[in-house]
């Protein structure tokens, strides 16, 4: 199982993300409105403006404030410069 950081070091299972987007439409709006309703909204900005909603395989929204662009890095195992930085030389 492969945990994705979202923020704030707060991990998810990059295996259970169904769709990753803006939150800046209406319809996302929307979800993230539902969700609240259902109880099943995660809010992992601690604080921050919301820049990506990612929506699971369990009806969970989750909201996080990395960009989407980011976090589809993160997903598809690209590295971003932060692992080079913390790898210990062998």
């Amino acid at each position: 199982m492969k945990f994705i950081n979202i923020g704030f070091s707060n991990m998810i299972s990059a295996e259970r993300i169904v769709a990753l987007a803006a939150p800046d439409s209406a319809p996302i709006k929307r979800l993230i409105g539902q969700a609240i309703e259902k109880g099943r909204l995660i809010d992992c900005t601690c604080g921050k403006k919301s820049k990506a909603v990612l929506v699971t395989d369990s009806d969970h929204v989750i909201l996080s404030s990395l960009p989407p662009e980011t976090l589809s890095e993160r997903i598809s195992g690209e590295s971003d410069g932060e692992d080079e930085q913390n790898e210990v030389p062998s």
